[in-house]
């Protein structure tokens, strides 16, 4: 599946951004994953801001092609994990694991459903990950000319 076939089923939607709307999303991830690392909160709550990383991730790599997801249709945290492989070269692999933690992400939502240590630390590295594979591919925000 191509960027343009999801437009055309309507899961993205055109957006033109500019390179600062694509860098301040860049460093909200790193806040997120810095956050993700305070053990003074709950797992869960750092588990959440891991995966926000990792959304944010996605969103910054759809803008700077030209998309954002259509959030007026179901999924579309599900359809930017997705587009990884288009946006930033991230392997299926990769994916699955993504979306398994996204998956994650929605039972702790909607059901309370703790997290372990072990998909706390994988949603850490994930996102680690793919801040690096951002920043490499897009631009360090921290580096960015004024």
């Amino acid at each position: 599946m191509s960027l343009e076939n999801l437009l055309a089923i309507q899961r993205l939607v055109r957006h033109e951004a500019g390179r600062a709307a694509i860098l301040k999303l860049l460093v909200s991830a790193e806040r997120n994953l810095a956050d993700a690392g305070v053990t003074a909160i709950s797992a869960e709550n750092r588990f959440d801001a891991a995966y926000k990383a990792i959304l944010q991730c996605a969103m910054a790599a759809l803008l700077a092609k030209g998309y954002r997801t259509s959030t007026s249709q179901p999924g579309y945290h599900q359809t930017a994990i997705q587009t990884f492989p288009l946006t930033l070269a991230v392997d299926s692999a990769t994916v699955i694991v993504l979306d398994a933690l996204r998956k994650q992400r929605n039972l702790n939502d909607y059901t309370g459903d703790g997290v372990t240590d072990a998909l706390l630390a994988e949603c850490i590295a994930q996102a680690e990950t793919l801040l690096n594979r951002a920043r490499v591919t897009l631009g360090d925000p921290f580096n960015a000319p004024d």
